[in-house]
């Protein structure tokens, strides 16, 4: 039935003579192992008669593939990239859909993808930390399988300290990809409460295979308790800019990170931050003008910013066409 697949995603049309002599089986076997396909949710189109034959065309699900190793690879290679940030907003589900691929790979495919991952050198996606795929991996399975984890987990450097790292057992609850950073949300064992960790402070995951009887979550939803973090944490500036431009492309490039209301010309955005790099990068690519109302200090860097680009745009000479 295999054989009979990887034929019939050529997607080519089949007389069923012929593939009963390629596959060596009688017409009966044959239409036997195309209704087992159709149960599996393929859409096998039948012509009947002496030139009859068969031919797979897209169905209305998505069935179970039928993969070479090299396509294995190769989907797990994508959705790697994926996960990193490669394509904005498919950071989370493509984590969920590299934890099924690498789960169910044998051994030896295993082998490949650790082969090629230690043997090659990313450009990680700018605007965030770099995740290693096998801890997001190793996270994920947790998640889904209710394991408790034993980690080593670095919190943020605080002024004036060092920050050392230390041993945690967790019940992970769930990933949330926010802007360019992973967290876990997992009630921590030793501190006997819910925390989120930063997933590129993470090291060293280890399952114990055994389970756990899930918690409930306060408020029951990860990412508005990772958010309600972010809240509680001081922050140096409160950022408040208006901006005359449409209402969707300013929520599109803020993301989860800020608070974004009015209406298209007149947009209000909110944001809390440490540092004002963030907001001034999101600005310029919104290519609109815009009313900075606070903090101060974001009109002088804009200033400095203006001042630079403007002696460099004085200075640039025109290359020959």
């Amino acid at each position: 039935m295999l054989r009979l697949l990887s034929l019939l995603q050529t997607h080519r049309y089949w007389p069923g003579g012929e593939l009963s002599h390629r596959l060596e089986v009688s017409p009966r076997t044959l239409r036997r192992d195309i209704d087992r396909l159709r149960e599996l949710g393929y859409t096998v189109d039948a012509v009947r008669g002496v030139s009859g034959g068969y031919q797979l065309r897209a169905g209305g699900n998505l069935p179970p593939l039928l993969l070479e190793d090299d396509e294995a690879v190769a989907i797990a290679i994508g959705l790697q990239q994926a996960a990193n940030g490669a394509v904005a907003g498919t950071e989370e589900t493509s984590v969920q859909a590299l934890t099924k691929v690498i789960a169910l790979m044998p051994p030896r495919l295993r082998r490949r993808m650790d082969a090629l991952r230690t043997q090659t050198d990313n450009v990680v996606w700018s605007g965030g930390p770099g995740i290693d795929p096998d801890i997001l991996t190793t996270l994920a399975q947790a998640c889904r399988d209710d394991e408790p984890l034993h980690l080593t987990y670095t919190a943020a450097a605080r002024e004036g300290r060092t920050p050392e790292p230390t041993e945690r057992w967790v019940e992970p609850h769930r990933l949330v990809s926010l802007g360019r950073r992973w967290y876990l949300v997992c009630y921590d064992r030793d501190r006997q409460d819910w925390r989120s960790f930063r997933v590129d402070r993470v090291t060293a995951p280890r399952s114990t295979g055994q389970r756990f009887r899930p918690r409930e979550l306060p408020g029951g939803d990860a990412l508005a308790f990772v958010q309600a973090g972010f809240r509680s944490m001081p922050q140096k500036h409160d950022v408040r800019v208006r901006i005359a431009a449409p209402l969707a492309d300013v929520e599109r490039a803020v993301g989860r990170w800020g608070e974004v209301g009015g209406s298209d010309g007149d947009v209000r955005l909110a944001l809390r931050v440490d540092t004002l790099h963030w907001p001034v990068v999101v600005l310029a690519e919104l290519g609109a003008d815009f009313t900075v109302e606070s903090p101060p200090e974001l009109v002088e860097a804009l200033a400095g910013i203006g001042e630079r680009f403007t002696r460099a745009a004085g200075g640039a000479t025109t290359a020959p066409t």
